[in-house]
């Protein structure tokens, strides 16, 4: 049976108007008092902003997509001292940023409670389910997260990896996982093909900037569905892209077989 451990977390508000006091959930930060270890998670995809939109139509989105850095820095610069960090925070940026109130929790690990949070306090509510319909980033993730820990592959993964070193300080983009095999090192990341296309530009860029810094890299791209490139002009476009990159594309079909075939070359 796996051990559980008490963790304290917080729900991070973007609250525009202090005097309507109207927020809504843009993040969650979860902390594990005893080793001092944090996980922090911000909204990244464009159906998550476009959310924030509808609530808060003035809401400032330049500073909010540049939040998300800037909390983490601040964090490691504190040492995991959550409180610490949020007394901070409160005193510089409670005119837009604020923290709901600590409460705690028991579970097995961090990630996994930190997705768990994410999809139930802060993802925008999904929508009905329909044939042929097109999942988020977060979807994919989500899926992608079970089925790493069920083949065993999870705890051999690093897991959302800073890219601002390969490309330019402020790059908000975290590469979903990473693992190390034979002299290689292995970057996967979640890609809705038919929701958000222009995310493979972002992902072909950034291949190509840690190509430039790093020898002996792979590339996978996780997508909610095998592409159609015959039958749909945006998969075509995808499918295009990330070959000539040399990104490979893993459906979440064909997920389990190969996290099967990776775990025992991982360590």
């Amino acid at each position: 049976m796996a051990e559980t451990n008490p963790f304290a977390y917080h729900i991070i508000r973007y609250t525009p108007n202090l005097i309507r006091d109207e927020w809504v959930n843009v993040g969650v930060v979860i902390h594990n008092p005893a080793s001092g270890k944090f996980r922090l998670r911000m909204i990244e995809e464009e159906a998550e902003y476009a959310r924030v939109r509808r609530l808060h139509p003035a809401a400032d989105e330049i500073t909010l997509r540049r939040c998300g850095g800037m909390l983490e820095d601040t964090l490691a610069q504190h040492r995991g001292d959550l409180a610490a960090w949020i007394a901070k925070l409160d005193s510089v940026c409670s005119n837009a940023i604020q923290f709901s109130p600590q409460k705690g929790l028991l579970a097995d690990e961090l990630d996994g409670e930190l997705d768990r949070l994410y999809s139930s306090h802060v993802a925008p509510p999904p929508r009905v389910a329909v044939a042929g319909a097109a999942e988020s980033r977060s979807g994919i993730r989500a899926r992608a997260n079970q089925v790493f820990r069920t083949t065993g592959l999870w705890p051999k993964l690093e897991r959302s990896i800073h890219v601002d070193k390969y490309t330019f300080a402020g790059d908000p983009l975290h590469l979903d996982y990473s693992y190390r095999r034979n002299g290689t090192r292995g970057y996967i990341h979640s890609l809705a093909l038919t929701r958000d296309p222009a995310q493979a530009k972002v992902l072909a860029f950034t291949a190509e900037a840690i190509r430039s810094r790093e020898s002996n890299t792979e590339f996978i791209a996780i997508t909610e569905i095998e592409p159609q490139p015959e039958r749909n002009d945006r998969h075509r476009f995808v499918k295009g892209l990330l070959e000539e990159e040399q990104i490979q594309i893993v459906p979440l079909s064909r997920l389990p077989a190969w996290a099967h075939q990776l775990r025992p070359t991982v360590h």
